[in-house]
């Protein structure tokens, strides 16, 4: 057998040295994706769980007064209860390792109910400044429909730099802003007792956040449109059945 020069020998090991380090950095690589793409997951599947309460409460009141012909308010307390009875599921499921059941259901509903009572009481008669172009919107606020009230203020959480800039309307106002009278115009106030439209400010603001905002308020059961008018935004209503009660 011949013998081997030992530069062939010193080349084998570098050779061997360079194929584990490349497999071990592959390796770690392939780990920290994995990783990082499991947080996202985790991240995502987070904030889901938190929008989800907040969605349900207000699709289903926007259903059953829509589809099922509900009153205002007998459709908003349907889904505050849909709201509660999802977040009483976290709790139970959170903590389901508790072998005191009843209480442990007792003081949810309890607690949970007072929540999101408080939250929608709190949305129906007040919003912001911040949220609103002038004195006049806030003024007009509780004019519009209670449903409506509650979207906004829950939309206002993600999206604190959220502008109401118009909410009820006379024909004399489209008169001063040189705009034709639209008699169907659901800033009027309607049947229901309520005004069902309202405009929210999207200039000055991402193409990105606009999207967002339109198509949240669509998943709702809202209906959007951009309208340029004296300005552009994005004007927002709550669809009105004729035959049916406030």
């Amino acid at each position: 057998m011949e013998k081997i020069a030992q530069k062939e020998i010193d080349w084998l090991m570098n050779l061997g040295r360079k194929k584990y380090g490349k497999n071990r950095y592959a390796f770690i690589g392939s780990d920290l994706r994995k990783n990082i793409l499991q947080i996202c997951l985790g991240l995502a599947g987070l904030f889901g769980l938190i929008i989800l309460p907040f969605f349900l409460l207000i699709r289903t009141s926007v259903y059953l007064k829509l589809t099922h012909g509900f009153a205002g308010w007998a459709a908003l307390g349907g889904g505050m209860i849909a709201a509660i009875l999802l977040l009483i599921t976290y709790i139970l499921l959170l903590f389901r390792n508790i072998q005191n059941k009843k209480l442990l259901l007792k003081y949810s509903l309890a607690g949970v109910s007072t929540m999101v009572v408080g939250f929608c009481m709190f949305s129906l008669f007040y919003l912001s400044g911040v949220n609103a172009k002038s004195s006049e919107v806030r003024e007009l606020y509780r004019s519009m429909h209670p449903i409506m009230r509650v979207a906004i203020s829950t939309i206002t959480l993600a999206d604190g730099g959220l502008v109401v800039t118009e909410i009820g309307r006379v024909p004399a106002d489209y008169e001063r802003m040189g705009l034709p009278v639209n008699p169907a115009s659901l800033h009027y106030i309607q049947h229901t007792g309520y005004v069902h439209a309202v405009d929210l400010r999207t200039n000055d603001r991402s193409y990105l956040r606009n999207i967002l905002l339109r198509y949240s308020l669509q998943m709702m059961g809202f209906r959007t449109l951009y309208h340029k008018g004296t300005a552009h935004h994005l004007h927002v209503e709550l669809a009105v059945r004729r035959n049916q009660r406030r």
